[in-house]
């Protein structure tokens, strides 16, 4: 089973990227755009796991989001991997209360269940929007958006997910763990 760990923003605030976006899906040469069922900001990938594993591995995500606090965030600004200049990825970018904690107890919890990180990259909390196959320049689209700042939101819980890739990617849930409420962590 190919797993994630995600937030899964609220639809209003993803209203408000889909309809910052809308003018520019399709018109970017060499952009695919996923589904937007798809969109989820990953904290970490596990990538195939046993399914034996995945017991243990419900515990260890379970205590791991347990250990924190429901997180203030926002939408504010595009951008790209590797570079704008030369992107693979375009991605909304993520502000508020630091998820790098809990990116790290998510991952660290995955190892201890013995699920196999594949992405030891330094976490950068984003919304992939878009990917291409080769290195596109992304300036004039980064530069379109440069206007955009999303309403604040609350990420309540982390979810558990499994991809099932092909010609059309689709996700399927198997947990759901709520964070502590603010002011009892």
């Amino acid at each position: 089973m190919r797993l994630f760990a995600a937030l899964v923003p609220p639809d209003e605030v993803l209203d408000e990227i889909s309809h910052a976006i809308a003018p520019y899906v399709g018109q970017v040469p060499g952009l695919r755009w996923p589904d937007r069922a798809t969109w989820h900001i990953t904290l970490a990938f596990f990538g195939e796991v046993p399914e034996t594993v995945l017991p243990e591995l419900e515990v260890r995500l379970a205590r791991a989001v347990h250990r924190h606090t429901v997180l203030d965030l926002a939408f504010t600004g595009f951008g790209a991997f590797s570079s704008v200049r030369r992107a693979r990825v375009f991605w909304a970018g993520v502000t508020g209360d630091s998820m790098v904690r809990l990116a790290d107890s998510v991952k660290a919890g995955g190892r201890r269940a013995g699920a196999v990180q594949t992405d030891e990259k330094r976490f950068h909390p984003h919304l992939t929007l878009a990917r291409a196959k080769t290195e596109t320049d992304l300036r004039p689209l980064v530069e379109s958006l440069s206007w955009f700042s999303g309403s604040p939101w609350r990420a309540e819980s982390v979810r558990l997910v499994r991809s099932h890739p092909g010609p059309q990617v689709r996700y399927e849930s198997l947990a759901d763990w709520a964070l502590t409420p603010s002011g009892q962590g």
